[in-house]
C-alpha cells in the first residue's frame, strides 16, 4: 500500500484537532493522541489553527527593539522556553513575522516603568528585563527563553505578545497558564513564595483571560532544566492591529478572587496534593 493511502491528509489531520476539547481542569495540557496529530501537522502544540482574538495591550510595551532569544537578564525564577508558531487560519506557518514578548518577573514588576508591583513602589526605569523580540523561521517560530511570570493584583498569570508583518502590528494579545501549576510555585518555590500576599484574580475571574479564549492557554511540559511553554498562533496576514483597544488604561480588575482552592491537579500540601513536585533545573532540597 502506498504512503498516499497509508497516512492520513494534512486536512483530515487538522479537522480531527480543531474537534478536540481541551479540558476544563487540564487547560494548557493535551493527550498523547492530540499531540501526535499536532505533530504530524507540523504544529509544536495542539490548539488549533483559529485566528486569536486580540486582546488589551496594557500600560507596559515598549518597542526598544530587543532583538533576542533570552530574556532573562538575570531575573530569579522557574526557567522557561517560550515557543510561538504564527500560523495562518489554514495552519500555514509564517516566516519571518517579528514576535514582541514581554511579562513580569516572579514579583510582579515590569521592567522600564516607575510605581510598579502590586503595591505601585518599585521603579525600573531604564531597564529592560523579561522583554524581547524574535523573527519566526521557516516553520512559523519564534522561540525565546525566560522564567515562569508571576502576578500583580487584578491580573492571573500571563504573557504579552505582539506579531508583526512588513512593519504592520497584525495582533496583539496574550497567553494564559494552568492555575494550579501557578499556584504552586507562587506558594512553595521561590523567589514567587516571597511575597506575602495572596493572588487575587485567577484564570476564571480575569475578565482578558476570557476574551482570549481556551486557544490562548499555552502547553507546558515538563522538561529537567525548564518549563517548554508553546502556543501556536494563527492570524490574518491581512489585519491590522487595534493596538488593544483600552491602550494605555490598562486592563480592568479582575474581580473577586473565587471561592475554595485552585482548580487542577499540582496543589502543595495545602492544596491536597503531593509535596514532592518536580520543577524543573531545581534538585529536591532547593
Amino acid at each position: 500500500m502506498s504512503d498516499f493511502i497509508k497516512r492520513p491528509s494534512r486536512r483530515a489531520l487538522l479537522s480531527g484537532l480543531a474537534v478536540s476539547p481541551i479540558a476544563v481542569a487540564g487547560i494548557g495540557s493535551f493527550t498523547s493522541s492530540a499531540r501526535a496529530q499536532a505533530q504530524a501537522a507540523g504544529l509544536i502544540s495542539a490548539n488549533v489553527c483559529m485566528v486569536m482574538p486580540e486582546v488589551t495591550e496594557g500600560p507596559y510595551y515598549l518597542d526598544e527593539a530587543l532583538l533576542r532569544s533570552d530574556i532573562t537578564e538575570g531575573r530569579e525564577g522557574v526557567p522557561m522556553r517560550l515557543r510561538l508558531q504564527v500560523v495562518t487560519a489554514e495552519c500555514a506557518p509564517v516566516e519571518g513575522a517579528r514576535v514582541d514578548v514581554w511579562h513580569c518577573d516572579a514579583a510582579g514588576n515590569y521592567s522600564g516603568y516607575a510605581s510598579q508591583g502590586s503595591d505601585g513602589t518599585n521603579d525600573t526605569e531604564g531597564e529592560t528585563f523579561l522583554r524581547g523580540t524574535q523573527m519566526t523561521g521557516a516553520d512559523g517560530v519564534a522561540e525565546f527563553r525566560s522564567i515562569y511570570p508571576g502576578w500583580y493584583r487584578g491580573r492571573t498569570t500571563h504573557v504579552h505578545y505582539k506579531v508583526f508583518l512588513d512593519e504592520r502590528t497584525v495582533l496583539t494579545s496574550q497567553i494564559f497558564f494552568p492555575d494550579a501549576l501557578s499556584q504552586y510555585l507562587f506558594q512553595s518555590v521561590p523567589p514567587y513564595n516571597d511575597r506575602s500576599a495572596e493572588r487575587d484574580t485567577m484564570n476564571g475571574n480575569d475578565g482578558i483571560a476570557k476574551q482570549a479564549g481556551e486557544g490562548a492557554y499555552a502547553a507546558i511540559r515538563e522538561q529537567y532544566d525548564f518549563y517548554d511553554a508553546a502556543l501556536v498562533v494563527g492570524i490574518d496576514p491581512s489585519a491590522t492591529s487595534a493596538e488593544g483597544g483600552m491602550g494605555a488604561g490598562g486592563p480592568p480588575p479582575g474581580g473577586e478572587r473565587p471561592d475554595g482552592p485552585p482548580p487542577g491537579g499540582v496543589g502543595g500540601p495545602d492544596q491536597g496534593g503531593s509535596a514532592e513536585v518536580f520543577i524543573p533545573g531545581r534538585t529536591a532540597s532547593e
